[in-house]
């Protein structure tokens, strides 16, 4: 099959969906099928090799900006537009959070949901052409990166890209479908009346959709609801991961870290508020008070954009001010290797997303290291650890309670290693790409039908 992934970049900064969608485009290009990913707003920044190297950046962010803005940018020449898609300076742009944050991302996000409506139309108007044109499939753009023919689908890897669905149907014939996973919090933030007008244009844009997927059964009823779209319209494929790398990867509860040595807490996910962060500083401060594991350390990796460097500044002052900073390391913006690294050296990974996870890639990638997970009984969480054994779960987002729940493992290393053991089996079994690839594969084929994502 050809299929086509729209994907927004970051520019700087490692993101979960544009590893994902780059590791699957790749496996998808190994079990024989056409498949290119295409970047929107931002260059990716990723920690494998690129999927589809030298393709060009659509809706580049400095453009959509400016056409939202300044009305004459909506009409400006196509010159001007490339000059402004350069990816030197949109990786350059992409290193200021402000990009992407502020009082306008209302009208903004409610613009590009509107599509050809909205004040990118004419960025609509280039990736159609883009994809009319690569009917030829000899034919090369400015980058020399070889054009597909007229894809079997296309791939949006976020509801938030829905505006472009429409014409790329009715103008191309193409059938689009779309992978939903964090919409919910990013609508949810804006403020009104955009937050509203934002959810109802998405949810007639995805109504209009060939078929649409989510990482797990809660976000699929969840997103369903707030789209409001029929029953049966959102399916289940579960995210994967490439074990590239991971053979042989073992960290986890360990003899020696049990409690004589202490053991290691760690956290993998972007340095915020909402993915846990102070959770996890404040559960440590909890744990090294009580006391009963002794020499306990925290590990924190995972991205960190300009704009989050002031939470955890604070995060350190409050781990300074309980005579705990030298037992506490935090790693930005970690490589594959060391992020693979860094996992092997946990006894437990423990990551409270506190706005309702769609699914959370770091806990299967720390499972396919052999280390077991302590999660909140809460979102999708509690899927993932039932299914694959490889945690505990806990009530709450407490210091107290999820101390106690590190506690219990750090203090029962047999039980931590057995949960490490089950969660390695099952990511293999259960959430290896090669799996979501065919999933994937099959449901562009077939649309709706999938139960469970099987």
């Amino acid at each position: 099959m050809r299929l086509l992934f729209l994907t927004p970049g970051t520019g700087s900064y490692y993101c979960g969906v544009c590893m994902r969608d780059n590791a699957l485009v790749r496996e998808l290009c190994r079990q024989g099928h056409d498949a290119m990913l295409l970047p929107l707003y931002l260059p990716l920044t990723l920690e494998e090799a690129a999927a589809t190297p030298g393709a060009p950046v659509f809706f580049g962010g400095l453009n959509v900006y400016l056409q939202q803005k300044f009305p004459w940018f909506r009409h400006a020449p196509r010159w001007v537009d490339r000059l402004l898609d350069d990816p030197r300076l949109l990786s350059w742009l992409g290193r200021f959070s402000g990009m992407t944050q502020g009082p306008e991302i209302g009208a903004l996000t409610y613009s590009m949901l509107r599509g050809e409506d909205g004040a990118q139309a004419k960025e609509v108007d280039k990736l159609v052409e883009w994809i009319r044109a690569g009917q030829n499939a000899d034919k090369r753009d400015g980058s020399g990166i070889e054009r597909q023919g007229r894809p079997d689908a296309v791939w949006l890897s976020t509801g938030l890209l829905v505006g472009v669905a429409r014409r790329i149907q009715t103008e191309l014939g193409v059938p689009v479908f779309c992978s939903l996973q964090g919409e919910d919090s990013f609508l949810d933030g804006l403020p009104e009346p955009w937050r509203t007008r934002c959810w109802e244009e998405a949810g007639r844009r995805c109504a209009e959709l060939r078929g649409l997927v989510a990482p797990s059964r809660f976000y699929a009823e969840r997103m369903r609801g707030l789209l409001g779209l029929e029953a049966g319209k959102v399916a289940v494929v579960p995210n994967g991961m490439s074990l590239e790398g991971y053979e042989g990867a073992r960290g986890g509860a360990s003899e020696e870290r049990g409690t004589g040595g202490g053991g290691v807490v760690g956290y993998l996910a972007r340095f915020c508020e909402g993915k846990g962060l102070g959770a996890v500083v404040d559960a440590f401060v909890e744990l090294r008070r009580r006391g009963r594991v002794p020499g306990v350390r925290l590990e924190c990796a995972g991205t960190m954009s300009a704009g989050d460097e002031a939470y955890l500044e604070l995060q350190k002052a409050k781990l300074r001010a309980a005579g705990l900073e030298r037992d506490a390391a935090f790693h930005p913006n970690v490589s594959r290797e060391e992020k693979v690294d860094f996992l092997r050296g946990l006894s437990l990974l423990s990551v409270p997303a506190s706005y309702g996870e769609a699914f959370g890639l770091y806990l299967i990638e720390a499972m396919a290291c052999g280390v077991p997970v302590v999660q909140p009984r809460t979102a999708a969480f509690e899927e993932i650890v039932q299914e694959t054994g490889g945690g505990e779960l806990v009530e709450g987002f407490g210091a107290e309670t999820l101390a106690a729940g590190w506690e219990a493992l750090l203090l029962d290393p047999a039980r931590a290693r057995a949960l490490g053991e089950a969660g390695a089996r099952a990511v293999r079994e259960r959430y290896a790409m090669e799996r979501m690839a065919e999933r994937f594969a099959r449901f562009s084929r077939g649309g709706l039908g999938l139960e469970g994502g099987q």
